[in-house]
């Protein structure tokens, strides 16, 4: 604790100065000083009808007609302030103002400079124990405030009770609050200094907060042991092995009977042993980070460093991660770095000021969203961001992380008309800021975090962005190819009589493939605002319609780049997903959705099994096109290469059924079907080869082998090409 201070401060200046909830610096004037050769303990007590010092209850005086109170200290270091309230209620307490300052000004500075990597760790609220005293340290960054003051229910929300200290330049304030502890309610108050005007604001730098629609933090610690260090430690490499995800909004996945969300703990229970059943390798959670709307499905995020109180603790949270770790799932976080939401108790103008995002609507608006646009240019700003991607990375032990709306960072146009935008300094559309940042962020996470990822739902042709910074790339692991989706899409909404004239939507997209390293992402965005379900979206009759699917799911799973399917469409959801309710779990009692389910169980297996379907995911000597100009009978077929063995595909996106079919291939033998996604186990009509098909010697597309197939409607075969096992 302090020894006594030197009192040079005006008394009266000071008392002013409390009184009025406005002083920047009140350990200068409260708390233990040398008075005329004496230690004097000054106390601002709102609330306190009386008061005492310490064990001997030596009465401390009141200046008259203020909350002021004074009392020599015989002695320095610990000492308590005893006061009773209106009610009679005796309170008991360690000074505040009895403790110095604990954050490194070094530390201060890297945080200014945009720096620092882990910032929560000096801003936000954190259990202490000093000289024996347990208590919380509260900081928070607000560079324009005249005062700021942490309030909760343990100072009836009273901002003259607890003003913090503002710490040199740095622009924050930073007070020890001796006996509050863990799960405490708080919130910052915060009178601008030109204005005057006073706000609520919860923590930037929260780690828990009150479940929406209330909006004050919480003080937080970890208790949850971990039991996944054998994941961590043999972590799969995502360059080269299989990565299949399954997509999953927490809040609908499943719910109980009386419309309850499933927490944390029962996602564990049942979405774990689910999702593993079906063969994915990866759980992708939208954004679970705290939120204030339910309909933005998190994507409006109001906590950077706090997964929302909806489903449960932090801890809570961390028992998921770890239950899907024992069980062989990796965990990715949907992260927003790109914009946060206007809600008054959040990031808007925090201090008063445009603090996180732009002062000109032209940089700091979102007109598509409604939201605000971080200044990626700020130092603070970048040292918060890139703070949370590490936090979530470290803390919860997540794989990877998907950073939304890339594209929206990326362009200053993004969403605006002209007249709407300012240009960069060198009068173009780039945003030069926030390509910085994202450079500096994937180097953050790549070099603090080793074995995770980041993926960017970039949906433009920006270039190199899963390419090295020192390349001029952004540094990204991976990329979702949302050209590849697009033209898929479309193309199989084609009735199949017209897709011959749609052909090049199938092939164009071999001549990017490998300029990223690409996510096939069907996601959640395809089957909402009116764009149907993936099963409405296919053309023809029920059957027609399954079949479609059966074959739009074979080419996910065999096309060059890693695998994103969204909830639902395991099993041929016909309508649009809705956040307000669950699944519709009652298709898996309909055959034909049971074992389009199978079908996906099956794709996922045979991806992980053949290394020839993931290893070169990201390379072109991973594929080779055997024939991409069957223009009229709308096939393609292509090899993929892997280290043992080939697989060949051969995909019919039409309901006919080609026989005797001739295909050129490279090596004799017998070619072992796989998978045919027509077989009747899975939906279809059992149209085949009989388990395979031996190559003939007969020449045939400048190769000296041959294969007379027959292709089943609507149908996708998987071949294994002889070779060493």
């Amino acid at each position: 604790m302090f020894k006594p201070r030197s009192s040079t401060t005006s008394a009266l200046g000071d008392l002013r100065l409390l009184s009025q909830a406005r002083h920047h610096s009140p350990s200068a004037f409260l708390g233990p000083h040398a008075v005329k050769g004496a230690t004097v303990v000054r106390a601002f007590l709102p609330h306190a009808q009386a008061a005492w010092l310490d064990s001997k209850r030596t009465p401390m005086v009141r200046t008259p007609g203020s909350a002021l109170f004074e009392a020599p200290l015989a002695r320095d270091g610990a000492y308590e302030l005893i006061w009773s309230d209106r009610e009679g209620r005796e309170l008991r307490h360690a000074d505040p103002y009895g403790f110095p300052p604990e954050l490194s000004l070094e530390e201060l500075a890297a945080f200014k400079r945009g720096e620092h990597r882990r910032a929560q760790r000096l801003l936000g609220a954190h259990l202490r124990e000093r000289a024996g005293v347990s208590g919380t340290r509260f900081a928070v960054w607000a560079p324009n405030a005249e005062r700021v003051s942490v309030v909760g229910d343990f100072n009836r929300w009273d901002g003259r009770c607890h003003p913090m200290d503002v710490r040199g330049d740095s622009g924050v304030w930073e007070l020890f609050v001796p006996g509050v502890g863990l799960g405490a309610l708080y919130k910052f108050e915060i009178r601008n200094r030109d204005s005057g005007e006073v706000l609520l604001r919860a923590d930037p730098f929260a780690r828990e907060s009150e479940r929406p629609s209330e909006s004050a933090s919480r003080v937080a610690a970890s208790g949850h042991a971990w039991d996944d260090a054998k994941w961590l430690r043999d972590r799969p490499d995502w360059r080269n092995a299989p990565m299949a995800i399954y997509e999953v909004h927490a809040g609908s996945w499943r719910r109980h009977a009386d419309g309850r969300f499933y927490s944390y703990r029962e996602l564990a229970e049942s979405l774990v042993p689910y999702v593993r059943e079906l063969g994915f390798t990866h759980l992708e959670l939208m954004p679970v980070t705290e939120h204030p709307f339910d309909a933005s499905w998190g994507y409006q995020t109001t906590g950077y460093f706090a997964p929302t109180a909806r489903f449960g603790t932090p801890d809570d949270f961390r028992y998921l991660i770890d239950r899907c770790h024992q069980a062989g799932l990796g965990v990715i976080l949907d992260w927003v770095p790109g914009h946060f939401p206007r809600d008054e108790h959040a990031l808007v103008r925090f201090d008063g000021t445009a603090l996180y995002e732009h002062a000109d609507p032209r940089r700091g608006l979102h007109p598509d969203w409604g939201t605000l646009v971080f200044n990626f240019g700020r130092d603070e700003v970048r040292s918060f961001l890139i703070s949370s991607a590490v936090y979530w990375l470290e803390e919860f032990h997540l794989d990877g992380l998907r950073v939304d709306a890339v594209a929206s960072m990326l362009y200053l146009d993004y969403g605006r008309k002209d007249g709407e935008w300012l240009p960069n300094i060198h009068g173009g559309k780039e945003n030069l800021e926030a390509i910085v940042f994202l450079q500096a962020l994937n180097s953050a996470t790549h070099g603090e975090c080793p074995g995770t990822f980041t993926v960017a739902e970039e949906s433009t042709a920006w270039p190199s962005v899963t390419r090295p910074d020192w390349v001029g790339g952004l540094g990204f692991s991976m990329k979702w190819n949302m050209g590849w989706m697009h033209d898929t899409l479309a193309y199989l909404h084609e009735d199949p009589i017209h897709r011959r004239y749609h052909h090049e939507r199938l092939t164009f997209g071999l001549l990017y493939a490998f300029s990223e390293n690409f996510v096939l992402p069907f996601s959640h965005d395809e089957v909402v605002h009116g764009k149907g379900s993936l099963a409405a979206r296919m053309p023809g009759d029920r059957w027609q319609r399954f079949a479609n699917l059966r074959l739009l799911f074979a080419y996910l799973f065999t096309y060059p780049g890693k695998k994103l399917l969204f909830m639902g469409d395991e099993f041929g959801m016909p309508g649009e997903w809705s956040h307000d309710g669950q699944l519709p779990w009652d298709l898996l009692e309909v055959p034909e959705h049971a074992k389009l389910r199978g079908l996906v169980c099956d794709l996922a297996r045979l991806y992980k099994q053949e290394d020839a379907l993931h290893i070169h995911d990201f390379d072109a000597e991973g594929f080779e096109w055997i024939d991409c100009h069957d223009v009229t009978q709308s096939t393609i077929s292509y090899l993929r290469h892997g280290a043992r063995q080939d697989v060949l595909v051969v995909l019919n996106f039409t309901p006919v059924a080609r026989h005797g079919y001739r295909l050129g291939v490279q090596r004799a033998g017998r070619y072992v079907e796989l998978l045919n996604s027509d077989a009747a186990t899975y939906g279809g009509s059992n149209v085949g080869n009989l388990g395979g098909v031996s190559a003939e010697e007969v020449p045939w597309m400048g190769r000296p082998h041959s294969l007379t197939l027959t292709l089943p409607p609507l149908g996708a075969l998987l071949l294994r090409v002889p070779g060493d096992a």
